[in-house]
């Protein structure tokens, strides 16, 4: 008989892998594209230098925007550089502001009790607990019309710079403001600044439409709010109708309210805090973000998301370098990606993404970028990697060494109480040969899995295996934009013993 694997879009990785049974489990560089009605796998896009030079320090922020001559810039933040570039741009100009004070390109433990050698200082002397982690430096990036801004923590300025001065004029501080933590323009063309003169629950702005008023009088609408939460402020997104700030344990949801107090700060959300200041997306009324072991979405309502593949991102991952976490916006496909670093790793060399049009999941097991920012502006989504190199992403099927993949969780025949006996494949390629196709079986569970294949596909691909559980694993072979839809698999239903 003819055994159907019509597998739903996404992936599962939560329980165990047989609890996968029906269902995609893992894979890389793959997505689901609708084709029609139906769903079918395909590889993402490849990739193509976009610099002919890297950038210098570790890159966690991008900013694509436009200027009032339509140009399009790109501004990167590294850990020790602050660079713009426009697309027609071989290399990235530095615009580091002078007396820039570098952060930290890595995410560090340390303080308390039990941290240092063994019989170091005097006994029983106190030790400070400084803080747990301290977190690797993440520039926040926003333009204020045409002007760039942005700050990151570890240096503490809030700075800008004009698109209309030439590349070789740096970013300069921004005239009286306060030091701070991060930075985001509002709806209404306020600049607020979070953790505004080293208080970490303020935000601070100045009068409307500037950058320079920040003392409040009776006659502009500059100001302040401290915030009450437990937390210390992180980020913040512009939506439609209002600014969400979010801090390391809650959100608030800022709304401009004129006159006497400028805005109205309300708490959206407890026990939801963001994991680090660059995981979170906004999209148009909602946002989504990273917290600590779980997704949250906000749509006017503070949620968190059920997530098919939570276990398999948060139990293999690096908790000292979660500051490290970034996320971006592919709204072609309808994605939202996370990049994150491996239990293995100390850099992201993961990503993780949710598709909002299909409500599922997708992980990607080795995806070595440290930042990416949306098309829109741009042509293609870039991203950089750890060693410095910028790339258009979306581009062709080139993707280095690495090779799009996926495995599905088991599948067997009725409770998996007999054996089946595969004779053929009958595959469902949008061409012939664009992929393999291996078989990796068991009996139980908990058994090593035997591979059969790679198989070159034919129509119907002559097959031999017995097993009580098989998975399906399809692999591209050749650089094209392949599909992937409803195979068919010819087996025998044997009986209880091999």
């Amino acid at each position: 008989m003819l055994v159907k694997l019509d597998l739903p879009p996404g992936m599962l990785q939560t329980g165990t892998m047989y609890q996968a049974i029906g269902r995609w489990y893992d894979g890389n560089l793959i997505r689901w594209q609708m084709d029609g009605e139906v769903w079918a796998v395909q590889p993402i896009g490849g990739w193509v230098s976009r610099l002919d030079d890297p950038l210098t320090g570790l890159c966690r922020a991008i900013w694509p925007w436009v200027d009032n001559s339509t140009v399009r810039w790109t501004a990167y933040g590294t850990h020790s550089k602050l660079y713009v570039a426009t697309p027609s741009d071989s290399t990235a100009d530095d615009i580091t502001p002078s007396g820039f004070t570098t952060g930290r390109a890595d995410a560090s433990a340390g303080g308390g009790y039990g941290s240092g050698d063994y019989g170091a200082d005097a006994y029983g002397t106190p030790r400070t607990d400084v803080d747990a982690v301290q977190p690797a430096s993440v520039w926040t990036l926003d333009n204020f019309g045409q002007v760039l801004v942005g700050c990151m923590a570890e240096d503490g300025k809030v700075y800008s710079w004009d698109p209309t001065t030439t590349t070789s004029t740096l970013a300069a501080q921004v005239a009286g403001s306060p030091t701070g933590t991060a930075i985001v323009v509002t709806e209404e063309r306020f600049l607020f600044v979070l953790g505004a003169g080293g208080d970490n629950r303020k935000v601070q702005w100045p009068d409307q439409e500037t950058l320079t008023t920040w003392t409040p009088t009776a006659t502009n609408q500059a100001g302040d709010q401290t915030l009450a939460t437990a937390g210390r402020l992180m980020c913040g997104k512009r939506i439609r109708g209002g600014t969400l700030i979010w801090t390391d344990q809650d959100v608030h949801f800022a709304t401009y309210i004129g006159q006497p107090f400028i805005y109205s700060f309300q708490r959206a959300g407890e026990s939801c805090g963001i994991i680090g200041r660059g995981a979170a997306v906004a999209i148009d009324s909602r946002a989504y973000w990273m917290g600590n072991n779980r997704f949250f979405m906000f749509d006017g309502v503070t949620r968190p998301m059920l997530c098919d593949v939570a276990d398999g991102v948060f139990n293999d991952f690096n908790t000292t370098q979660r500051s490290k976490v970034t996320a971006y916006h592919d709204p072609q496909y309808g994605e939202v990606w996370w990049l994150y670093p491996s239990g293995s790793s100390n850099e992201c060399d993961r990503a993780v993404v949710y598709n909002y049009l299909g409500n599922f999941w997708v992980v990607h097991e080795d995806f070595a970028r440290t930042v990416g920012a949306a098309r829109g502006i741009l042509t293609n989504p870039v991203m950089v990697a750890s060693d410095g190199e910028v790339y258009d992403h979306e581009i062709g099927n080139a993707y280095g060494s690495d090779t799009p993949i996926v495995r599905s969780g088991p599948y067997e025949l009725g409770e998996g109480d007999r054996i089946m006996r595969a004779k053929r494949l009958i595959a469902d390629e949008k061409t012939s040969g664009d992929v393999q196709v291996s078989f990796k079986v068991r009996d139980w569970p908990n058994d090593t899995e035997t591979t059969y294949g790679p198989y070159t596909i034919d129509n119907p691909t002559d097959i031999r295996f017995a097993a009580r559980q098989a998975r399906i694993v399809v692999q591209g072979v050749n650089p094209t934009s392949w599909r992937w839809g409803t195979p068919r698999v010819d087996v025998i239903a044997g009986s209880k013993r091999l």
